[in-house]
């Protein structure tokens, strides 16, 4: 009887199988042209991380399409962009070196998987060559890339994610400002102030 809790690498494969052959050939050891391409038409990366007690953190990052520049078939550059200064990524990679890293691309069901060694730069070099016509980043994440992987498209078919008839809309929740305004309440006994929605995003738009 398969146990109710998943504690073995056995009782796991009981539930799955093995991996197809295709999903175990498909992972290679540095950028080719295809990957390269996808890199260039994403706007939008996901980093993940983890400090050294294992615990785990995922960031987004966007930017216009190629934000995240290739120097080379194993060096990626991913710039930093103003934030909350709480830098959980920043300082996960200080803590690891280690970075995971999912690109998307608006349209695509399939996404990038890339991931490798991480360290914080700020050689002028890699900040001019991620420099936008809005700012010099402080510093570029540089990649190492010791792995790379094509993901499938079925997540996204699943969620119908780029489906604009199955968008949520927005007044379904209130404002990021006040549920923030409401978690704190409830769990730090604090008060803040909560924007409105066209607030917050008048005072994102700033600092874009």
């Amino acid at each position: 009887m398969t146990p109710i809790l998943i504690t073995t690498l056995s009782a796991l494969r009981e539930l799955y199988g093995p991996a197809r052959e295709r999903a175990l050939k498909k992972e290679i050891p540095a950028l080719d042209a295809h990957a390269v391409q996808f890199i260039a038409l994403s706007p939008f990366v996901v980093l993940a991380s983890s400090d050294a007690l294992g615990h785990m953190d995922a960031s987004p990052r966007g930017g216009e399409p190629g934000f995240v520049k290739v120097l080379d078939a194993h060096t990626l550059l991913i710039p930093d962009a103003p934030g909350n200064n709480r830098l959980d990524s920043l300082e996960n990679i200080i803590a690891t070196g280690r970075l995971g890293t999912l690109f998307m691309v608006p349209g695509f069901d399939e996404t990038l998987r890339v991931n490798g060694h991480a360290v914080l730069s700020t050689d002028p070099a890699h900040l001019e060559l991620c420099a936008d016509p809005r700012r010099t980043p402080s510093l570029v994440i540089r990649l190492t890339v010791e792995s790379v992987y094509l993901h499938c498209a079925k997540a996204f078919m699943r969620s119908k994610l780029w489906d604009a008839s199955c968008q949520t809309d927005r007044a379904q929740l209130p404002s990021m400002a006040e549920m923030l305004r409401d978690q704190i309440r409830a769990f730090k006994g604090d008060e803040i102030e909560a924007e409105t929605q066209a607030e917050m995003m008048e005072r994102y738009r700033q600092s874009l």
